[in-house]
């Protein structure tokens, strides 16, 4: 069925058009929702759709439906959208490509796993949390196979197939007169989450953050958690973004072979990542996805281009023309980002710091300085290389690229969160605001 409603539209679409695109999104799944102590709802889901990107005279249009039976009128609503617009001579479709395999995307599993199952899962945390003498709040169990094919008028065929599985936990316990409250989740290309060790986390940070004492402000050294280093790093994602390079939005412009962070560090986006969130054959354009170096040793490599920003600056696209959906257009974002550190800097050599395990806030991070204000979500004072005590409500704030200058690793583990792949990171000063 994806090969004949892309192939109609495709040819209906050149009937009018200079160039066309097709890019058909399948998507089914199970999924239970936590609510307390119960599973409160639980679906099944299936959903298609079908975006249309047409160039007529130099300009783009761009239209979706959800129904194949409406191909024809979702082209038509394309065309007329391109003729709305201006011309740009940076825009393009991608070339036919051969691609490599990318393995650990895909879980057979998914194909025998009922809904009854994740409900199961979900079962499993909330009995995992109150074994811990905690209160579930909410969370879930998602389970789902997404499949894609772009082809457009160039001859480029990209299709993909793989799996998506999460758990998510919240929960709360007394604390004197309020309650102290954590959450944990996980997610992975295979049927591999484990929901007790969810819940078993998210239970002890919530025990262990119990009478929090306050901390005095100062200038520190911080260690954070996956969690928090994943938070934070969002802000950096925006400054490698080739579009908000090009329109002035990026510290790192003019910093091609310059360094920039700890010649201890490199960074990677690769979407061919084993096993990555975000690892696939193509980007949203059908571009061969790629390792691309961003930083080297701490000198600046590279930025992120999809094919528009990339033929703007007269450079080859990155494969990081993303898609949230097919109701949306390409644009530039991460695939997978890797973060490797030769340093290493263990809670165990920490005199006197804070460990931080979430932080809340770091959307209001300014893209274009790094500078951030968040709240350090259960923190914990670190003394003499041991974790002493919880703290009480505090907040951090600092600037993401000058950590980036002086950030080691405080562990081998690395976790990927959203697209991001780090482990926790040791800064050597930030500023706790108790």
């Amino acid at each position: 069925m994806i090969n004949e409603i892309s192939n109609r539209a495709l040819n209906y679409a050149l009937k009018s058009a200079d160039q066309a695109e097709v890019y058909v999104e399948i998507s089914d799944g199970v999924d239970a929702t936590i609510q307390n102590d119960q599973v409160d709802f639980a679906k099944e889901s299936y959903s298609m759709g079908v975006g249309i990107r047409v160039i007529c005279d130099g300009k783009m249009g761009f239209a979706y439906t959800t129904q194949s039976e409406r191909i024809e009128e979702t082209v038509k609503n394309a065309i007329s959208n391109a003729q709305a617009n201006l011309v740009d001579e940076n825009l393009a479709f991608a070339h036919k490509s051969n691609y490599s395999p990318i393995k650990g995307v895909y879980d057979g599993k998914i194909n025998t796993l009922e809904l009854e199952d994740t409900i199961e899962l979900g079962k499993s945390m909330i009995n995992t949390v109150l074994e811990n003498k905690c209160q579930p709040t909410s969370g879930g169990v998602t389970a789902s196979c997404l499949k894609t094919l772009i082809i457009n008028s160039n001859g480029m065929v990209c299709e993909d197939k793989a799996t998506y599985f999460s758990g998510y936990i919240a929960v709360n316990t007394p604390d004197r007169e309020g309650v102290s409250t954590a959450s944990e989740s996980d997610s992975s290309r295979k049927l591999d989450i484990e929901p007790e060790n969810i819940a078993n986390k998210a239970c002890e940070v919530a025990l262990n953050s119990r009478e929090g004492k306050t901390i005095e402000t100062g200038d520190m050294k911080v260690l954070l958690d996956h969690h928090a280093a994943a938070g934070l790093l969002s802000t950096f994602s925006q400054a490698i973004n080739g579009d908000n390079v090009q329109r002035g939005r990026s510290i790192y412009a003019d910093k091609i072979d310059t360094p920039v962070s700890t010649p201890s560090l490199s960074i990677y986006d690769d979407g061919t990542f084993q096993g990555g969130l975000y690892s696939s054959h193509g980007d949203g354009e059908g571009t061969p996805s790629q390792k691309t170096t961003i930083i080297k040793d701490g000198v600046l490599q590279n930025f992120l281009y999809d094919i528009h920003t990339a033929n703007k600056g007269d450079v080859k696209s990155t494969g990081n023309g993303m898609r949230a959906s097919f109701n949306d257009m390409p644009a530039v974002s991460l695939s997978n980002l890797v973060l490797e550190f030769k340093d290493y800097e263990e809670i165990s050599q920490i005199q006197n710091g804070l460990l931080v395990t979430d932080v809340l806030g770091a959307h209001t991070a300014n893209p274009i300085s790094g500078d951030f204000s968040v709240e350090a979500m259960n923190a914990f004072k670190i003394q003499d290389g041991e974790v002493v005590h919880p703290v009480k409500k505090s907040m951090l704030s600092g600037n993401i690229f000058s950590m980036l200058k002086e950030a080691t690793a405080a562990s081998h583990k690395t976790r990927q969160l959203g697209p991001f792949i780090t482990p926790p990171l040791t800064v050597s000063s930030l500023r706790v605001v108790g």
